[in-house]
């Protein structure tokens, strides 16, 4: 089967790499196409190489923008890549303008599109992201839930038919790499840390970002912790804090250290050693419970919940004094976290449906 393959940012490099091995491996022609949604090395050349990726056979190199004119040249351009090369069958990973571009252009082909990472919503409208799930779900034949709470929302929306819950990618890949990145990364080195003697942070999402205010606030609350913070710095994070005429980073204690972005084994290293990891981002919340490393969400939301109730993770948005104490008080819970997220053989039942299908 020929299968074309979208992916365009970080996170969809991660989730693409165990599918694209067992694709690969099983005899299926798969065309790799980047939209270049993540450009720059550190957010995208380096995964690619770091995930052992095949070269993507062709990048659209769209770049930032809007979410209007980014989406619009991405729809356009991934048609013209799908007329040409005429797939069976198109796959899209988790909640990015590439997610959701590569879905209108398939779907309006007549293309049967598949979803990896279905079912997930927040519940916050006011997130691009959650836009970008919904309406993909809604477009998919195939729909691949990573956990059960994802099958559930589907359920209440009326979407029953394609859906197969199968676990997570990442958790996949975490299992895949995490020898590869004890083995290879030196960045604990570099940075001259030991393990558990930091906490680790990223923000990037842009209601914490494009408000000078809001994003000055998050910086303020990280440096006000009594531990060293490490915080890899998202290009759109550095810009934003470049742009600001509020922000200054000459004015932040030594405690909060700015690095530039780093590779996928680079944090997996960070995530796994660090004492507790303060972060908007959903992947790195799983990440941290893959390890059993303490998590706070600086977000009103999370749309993984099954992270929550057990001590391992808490929302708690930009409640400064809330953040403190949790930092400060949190004590291990009594039992790991649970094995919510599938057994690390996801891709190989995501593969397995589509081989169903064909021969059904």
């Amino acid at each position: 089967m020929k299968i074309v393959s979208i992916v365009g940012a970080r996170p969809q490099f991660i989730k693409a790499a165990p599918i694209s091995k067992v694709l690969r491996g099983t005899g299926h022609q798969e065309f790799l196409l980047h939209t270049g949604q993540h450009y720059d090395y550190g957010m995208s050349q380096v995964f690619f190489k770091e995930l052992d990726l095949p070269e993507a056979n062709e990048n659209l190199d769209i770049r930032s923008g809007t979410h209007g004119r980014q989406t619009g040249q991405m729809l356009m351009e991934i048609e013209k890549v799908l007329l040409r090369e005429k797939p069976e069958l198109v796959i899209v990973f988790g909640d990015t303008n590439s997610t959701l571009s590569g879905a209108l252009a398939a779907v309006k082909l007549h293309i049967p599109v598949a979803h990896v990472e279905a079912g997930l919503r927040s519940f916050n409208r006011e997130m691009p992201e959650e836009h970008n799930r919904v309406l993909t779900d809604h477009c998919s034949d195939f729909l691949f839930c990573p956990t059960q709470t994802a099958v559930d929302h589907l359920s209440r929306e009326g979407i029953s038919r394609g859906v197969h819950l199968v676990g997570d990618t990442m958790y996949d890949a975490v299992l895949q790499f995490s020898e590869k990145a004890r083995q290879h990364s030196s960045i604990l080195a570099s940075l001259k840390l030991n393990p558990g003697s930091y906490l680790l942070a990223t923000i990037h999402r842009a209601y914490n970002t494009d408000d000078p205010q809001v994003l000055g606030r998050l910086l303020e609350i990280l440096q006000s912790l009594d531990e060293l913070v490490i915080l890899p710095l998202h290009p759109r994070t550095r810009q934003k804090i470049t742009d600001s005429q509020v922000i200054d980073l000459r004015r932040y204690p030594s405690n909060l250290k700015l690095i530039d972005p780093v590779g996928y084994l680079d944090m997996l290293m960070l995530e796994k050693n660090a004492r507790m990891i303060l972060t908007d981002s959903g992947g790195i919340q799983k990440e941290a419970y893959f390890f059993s490393v303490p998590c706070v969400t600086l977000r009103s939301e999370t749309e993984w919940v099954e992270t929550l109730g057990d001590g391992w993770n808490i929302v708690l948005g930009m409640d400064a004094d809330r953040i403190r104490q949790h930092v400060h008080d949190w004590t291990r819970p009594e039992h790991l976290p649970r094995p919510v997220f599938g057994d690390g053989h996801a891709a190989r039942r995501i593969v397995d449906e589509i081989d169903l299908s064909i021969n059904s």
